[in-house]
């Protein structure tokens, strides 16, 4: 990777093509960013260390990536740390799009995250991230998860500080509900939002998307893959032992059985089309409303290469259709 250095100039820009404006919040990025979620978490994630998490995020950016996302609570921080590495190392600081979420040092109580989004723990989190991150602001900051004390509409008034200051350039928040998210906007402060969409997940068709579109709210989709099924590896005798599926509705046995099969339609119509149903599901959500880019994860640098390759798959509005019909889903936007 020594080779792939950013020249650091205002002058030179090497992600100047295929790039897209980010909703309202004046950044352009690539349209396919890299999600950091295993990077620096070799605790939930023991086959990705630290050299290969400076591997993915070096091949990302090599790869034309500029648009990283990556959270305080992706190893307590220290996926921060990595991107911080790598942007020193690369520099080219102004042409990237770095976006992170917190809300302050979050932590674990009977198996239940206990989050603190006050105005100090925010403030606080801002300038962690920054020192962690090695830059002196941060493109889009997100709130990661709301409390049961601090107002959504006074967290989201303290972003807007943050933004005056120039700390942060955009204001993003995540795991709302409809509810949550209206109150966070009480002032329209917020630029991006992200939030669970996928072809198998599509709720936020009904309320959240409209209410983006009407508020010029940036939708990054979060779990693209519905947490992997849409990658079509699973069968049926597999056995979850993680929370985040172990939890997840989409597993949950007459549930999981039933996507199976919707996922084996899925896999036929990517295989009659030459691609990967990773990519067919992934390039779905580049056709929707409100989704200006997509975020996608890796464990190896390989799957970046493939990830990319979504950008060349072209839907029409009758395989649009067909997806519809193939997953059982009503779509509420038209063509």
């Amino acid at each position: 990777m020594k080779n792939c250095k950013i020249k650091n100039s205002k002058a030179y820009n090497p992600y100047a093509q295929n790039q897209i404006a980010i909703g309202k919040t004046g950044l352009k990025a690539f349209k396919l960013g890299f999600g950091a979620g295993v990077v620096g978490t070799s605790m939930m994630y023991p086959k990705v260390d630290d050299t290969l998490s400076r591997q993915l995020i070096r091949t990302a950016l090599a790869k034309g990536i500029n648009f990283i996302d990556t959270a305080f609570l992706y190893g307590m921080g220290h996926s921060e740390e990595l991107i911080g590495e790598a942007i020193r190392d690369y520099g080219g600081r102004e042409h990237l799009v770095i976006s992170t979420k917190a809300s302050s040092n979050p932590q674990f109580n009977q198996g239940h995250l206990e989050v603190d989004n006050s105005p100090a723990a925010l403030r606080k989190a801002v300038d962690d991230s920054l020192m962690r991150l090695q830059t002196d602001y941060v493109d889009i900051f997100f709130l990661h998860f709301p409390d049961s004390r601090t107002p959504l509409a006074e967290a989201a008034d303290t972003l807007a500080e943050l933004k005056k200051s120039g700390k942060i350039k955009a204001i993003g928040a995540s795991n709302l509900s409809f509810e949550q998210l209206q109150a966070f906007n009480a002032d329209k402060h917020l630029d991006v939002l992200q939030a669970e969409y996928s072809l198998l997940v599509r709720h936020a068709e009904a309320d959240v998307i409209p209410y983006c579109l009407e508020h010029e709210i940036s939708l990054i989709p979060f779990f693209p893959l519905a947490s992997g099924l849409l990658a079509g590896k699973y069968k049926k005798d597999d056995v979850f032992n993680d929370t985040s599926r172990m939890n997840n509705p989409l597993f949950q046995k007459e549930a999981f059985l039933a996507n199976l099969e919707r996922v084996d339609r899925f896999k036929v119509f990517a295989k009659d089309k030459g691609v990967d149903p990773a990519q067919i599901a992934l390039a779905w959500l580049l056709t929707r409303p409100a989704v200006d880019l997509i975020i996608s994860g890796a464990t190896k640098p390989d799957q970046i290469e493939s990830n990319l390759q979504t950008l060349g798959v072209r839907l029409t509005s009758d395989e649009l259709k067909q997806l519809d019909i193939l997953l059982n889903q009503d779509n509420l936007f038209t063509e």
